[in-house]
């Protein structure tokens, strides 16, 4: 068992932002979105030009954030099918993203402020460029106050109010709990923002039921299911990430395509005279972060795509501050940008390349717990009414891709360029903050058990090959999920 941060429930507890002061921050923020001409970027979304900044239009819909877009319900409870006549929820399990954060590490920020450091030392900047720099000065120091990786105050809401949500769908399952002395379970990863994220999630439930504090465990950490991407047992996974050759091929032809090579220049020239952005481009600078020493600024593509993780990161801090890194990112420029990122994470962690599971394989841990789970509840072993998981994008893109979730069913050969024409995979859909894959279990007098599925609440059907209790149902019998989802369960 890994200890909660004792300070961790207090931390939120002494954030000085209002929520509302937050909320009008973050409707700042949020972004319409253009799309590009470009066959790389069609598909995403309509809008217009993207001639303005990204932030500008208000509409809180399209702003191209890629995997760190705030969390948004996609469903609830008027959009889903009721059980079968006779079946009653027994248990529920989640795994979840941990909340919105701050930049996890000090890194895309102080090489940012360090190219702008030396294009000042220069007088290479422009008059949108010279407001840059206070800007990031001013999310660093809210970052050396905070902490770097840590929840925002959006994020501990976020988990805060998906319990409550929780709640109010079950409220039967959480009575019986009560009435039966059933524990309700918090696991989380260990690392800080997942911690703080069960607790937050836990302080929802607890809201919604002020009972139920009594029979909430302690959060406990497990790193082999909720930070498996580590573990030692897949060297294998972490072999391929720093040198299959297939990848780091795909990531350079990627980072060669005209459209991104084209937004770099548009986003630096927009900050820094043509000239200094000549040079950044012919190779002159070389630029090492001061956090952990490992990631270089030594090109436009990098300065852009840093530039760009400020301004995805700003909607997840709008309680802590009124941000306009939006400012300096158009609409058009941040869709280039964010299928940059896409594309990084869909090899990385997501269905990658056909015929070969190396980027998922690994969440067969996670998927053998969730039946673990829904064994130990309905063999009458267990003491577990609920069982919720407080993981990283890491296990949700891998998990997604796993189960084959709409939206991460679809693998690239080798050869053919992953982009948002010929794949529907997208960040923002698939691992947004708080992302969170549920099932519910439901059960009848004769002690026939459903499951029934939620994806970031949205209920959807299993993979294709699963067949549900009857044609077109929700609902699938545990039986049939252990099969067609593998048979060696």
């Amino acid at each position: 068992m890994t200890e909660t941060d004792g300070s961790a429930r207090a931390r939120w507890r002494r954030s000085p932002v209002a929520a509302m002061a937050g909320a009008a921050s973050l409707a700042l923020l949020l972004a319409g979105g253009a799309m590009s001409e470009s066959p790389v970027y069609a598909g995403t979304a309509a809008g217009s030009s993207g001639a303005e900044p990204a932030g500008t239009t208000q509409t809180g819909q399209q702003g191209f954030y890629s995997t760190k877009k705030p969390y948004e319900q996609l469903g609830g409870p008027e959009d889903y099918e009721q059980p079968p006549a006779g079946f009653e929820p027994v248990f529920v399990q989640h795994v979840a993203r941990h909340g919105s954060r701050l930049l996890s590490s000090r890194k895309y920020d102080d090489l940012t402020l360090q190219l702008w450091e030396a294009a000042r030392g220069e007088q290479a900047l422009t008059p949108l460029g010279a407001r840059l720099g206070g800007e990031v000065r001013r999310l660093m120091r809210l970052h050396e106050r905070l902490g770097y990786g840590n929840l925002s105050e959006l994020g501990a809401q976020e988990h805060e109010e998906m319990a409550q949500r929780v709640y109010e769908r079950l409220p039967g399952l959480f009575e019986h709990a009560l009435d039966h002395g059933d524990r309700i379970g918090i696991v989380t990863s260990g690392k800080d923002r997942a911690v703080d994220s069960g607790v937050n999630f836990a302080d929802g439930l607890v809201k919604a039921d002020p009972a139920l504090a009594e029979i909430i465990d302690e959060p406990v950490a497990d790193e082999d299911v909720l930070y498996f991407h580590k573990s030692d047992a897949n060297q294998d996974y972490q072999d391929y990430k720093d040198n299959d050759p297939r990848l780091l091929a795909v990531l350079d032809e990627v980072a060669a395509e005209p459209q991104i090579h084209a937004a770099a220049r548009r986003m630096l020239e927009r900050l820094y005279t043509v000239e200094f952005v000549d040079r950044l481009e012919a190779g002159e600078f070389d630029f090492v972060d001061g956090g952990k020493g490992e990631t270089h600024l030594n090109d436009i593509a990098s300065a852009a795509d840093y530039l760009y993780n400020l301004y995805i990161i700003a909607p997840n801090i709008a309680a802590e501050g009124n941000w306009r890194f939006d400012q300096y990112v158009t609409r058009e420029d941040a869709e280039t940008m964010a299928y940059f990122a896409d594309a990084q994470q869909f090899y990385e962690k997501g269905p990658a390349f056909a015929g070969d599971d190396i980027t998922y394989r690994m969440a067969d841990v996670l998927l053998d717990d969730f039946f673990a789970s829904i064994e130990d509840r309905t063999s009458g072993d267990g003491d577990h009414a609920a069982v919720f998981r407080f993981a990283h994008a890491e296990q949700i893109m891998p998990f997604a891709a796993l189960i084959e979730l709409p939206g991460s069913t679809q693998e690239m050969p080798e050869g053919e360029l992953f982009t948002y024409e010929n794949n529907p995979w997208r960040g923002d859909q698939v691992s947004p903050m708080g992302a969170n894959i549920q099932w519910d279990v439901f059960a009848d007098a004769d002690g026939e058990h459903l499951v029934r599925m939620l994806y970031n609440e949205e209920e959807v059907a299993f993979r294709v090959g699963c067949e549900p209790y009857t044609d077109g149902s929700a609902f699938y019998d545990v039986a049939e999920l252990k099969r067609c989802l593998g048979d060696d369960r």
